[in-house]
């Protein structure tokens, strides 16, 4: 008989990279070694941001099995599940919300394995695991966001309550050029993106899409300036250190796509993606200067533009935006999993998340109906 054991991890250098992602992180960006290491060794998690790491590592007869990048939270910020309602009401009952066990990317709502592993059978012991470390240490719960939808599936059959929300998406339905997309779309919406597309030239400049050693020191110093501004604006402060822009550069960059606009050799606003197996993620955005339609043309037309050329199947750009729809994103289903410590608390939550789900369902189905494709085009 294999032992299987499940053990908690303080920090992810605890693991060597080919351990980690030899259990199947590699195939997602934000899963790697190199990417939680990088926010964990530039102080963009740890004690001071409340994104205290406890790592679940599974062996099976001593050899790394799986791993599930976890982390003790003491608040809910930098998740983008949001559970600040469940928060409040637990805490108006009586109860101590806070600290909570979260499976997460931290400051990333992008989809992806967060039960790393090959075999089921390990996958289901990282959940139980959760639930154990949870109950044990008298936490409120424990969260697994934004993984896969077989992940969800697996977490409904352990005990866990799955919940459903919505991003707009891009897919690649075999594109040969971004004009072969635009002739998926009814007239109105081509001739609209394409006057949009002409307008965001209009600051004066030029556009340059950056990779790998094409990024220079020099690029991350701009973007960080775009990130501050757009971090102070939504979230207060960034969630991301200056260090950690450095380390992604030194380990990362071949993993990078940068989109910068130019004027006199001079960034003044930029998009950030990461690049996946088959799918480009757009992460950030900023500006030094405002200008008409440049946002979307950096970060939706110009993803798409790259993912077409390096045959993508999908284009993931972030979370909410429902003026992502016209620009050809369509609504798809994320999945969350959580499991709450007091059974009456659950009960509430797991009637709140079938209402939630039946809703979610109606507004995917209007807004791909409301969609800028040509009927019959999306099947």
């Amino acid at each position: 008989m294999s032992e299987l054991t499940v053990s908690v991890l303080p920090a992810i250098a605890g693991l060597s990279a080919a351990e980690w992602d030899g259990c199947g992180a590699g195939d997602n960006p934000f899963t790697t070694h190199r990417f939680l290491a990088a926010l964990e060794a530039s102080g963009s998690v740890g004690d001071e941001a409340g994104w205290h790491p406890s790592h679940l590592v599974a062996r099976v007869d001593g050899r790394v099995a799986g791993v599930a990048p976890c982390y003790l939270k003491t608040h809910s910020q930098g998740e983008y599940i949001f559970d600040h309602a469940w928060a409040q009401a637990y805490e108006r009952a009586g109860g101590r919300y806070y600290p909570k066990l979260q499976c997460a990317v931290p400051f990333t709502p992008v989809t992806g394995p967060r039960l790393i592993a090959q075999d089921p059978q390990v996958q289901a012991a990282l959940l139980q695991a959760m639930a154990e470390v949870a109950g044990r240490s008298g936490l409120s719960g424990a969260h697994v966001t934004f993984c896969t939808e077989a992940e969800a599936r697996l977490g409904e059959a352990v005990g866990f309550m799955s919940r459903t929300s919505e991003q707009f998406h891009w897919l690649n339905r075999g594109y040969g050029s971004f004009d072969d997309f635009l002739a998926a779309l009814s007239s109105r919406k081509r001739k609209a993106i394409r006057k949009e597309r002409e307008r965001a030239l209009d600051f004066g400049g030029e556009i340059v899409s950056l990779t790998g050693d094409a990024i220079r020191p020099e690029h991350w110093q701009a973007f960080w300036a775009f990130y501050q501004d757009t971090g102070g604006r939504k979230w207060g402060r960034p969630y991301l250190t200056r260090a950690f822009f450095d380390l992604l550069h030194e380990t990362m960059r071949d993993d990078c796509l940068l989109v910068l606009a130019l004027r006199d050799g001079r960034p003044i606003a930029g998009a950030l993606n990461l690049i996946g197996r088959d799918t480009l993620y757009g992460r950030y955005w900023g500006c030094v200067e405002d200008h008409p339609f440049l946002h979307f043309e950096l970060c939706y037309h110009r993803a798409i533009d790259w993912a077409i050329a390096h045959g993508l199947q999908r284009v993931e750009a972030g979370a909410q935006g429902e003026h992502k729809l016209a620009r050809g994103y369509l609504p798809v289903a994320t999945h969350s999993l959580h499991w709450v410590r007091d059974q009456g608390f659950g009960k509430a939550i797991a009637d709140f998340l079938k209402r939630e789900r039946e809703a979610v369902d109606y507004d995917m189905a209007a807004l791909t109906e409301m969609g800028p494709f040509r009927r019959g085009e999306i099947s």
